[in-house]
């Protein structure tokens, strides 16, 4: 479990600090007119808001340090 947590942890901080950098992005579609059966759409990248980058870097630093400090 103690190996466990450690690997977890590394894996969330590594990909909070992909999304931080702003490495991670998402398709956002909206439909700008249909026509009946017609439909026209733009799609456009986002990146994900840089906040939640942080908060898995927080989260992940926190399961590196109990997984650390755990007995066994």
């Amino acid at each position: 479990m103690r190996a466990g947590l450690i690997v977890v942890g590394i894996l969330i901080a590594a990909v909070g600090l992909w999304v931080a950098l702003g490495k991670f992005t998402y398709n956002d579609t909206e439909t700008k007119a249909q026509l009946g059966p017609v439909k026209v759409q733009a799609t456009e990248q986002k990146p994900v808001a840089p906040a939640l980058g942080y908060i898995g870097i927080v989260v992940g630093a926190g399961l590196i340090i109990a997984g650390a400090m755990r007995k066994g």
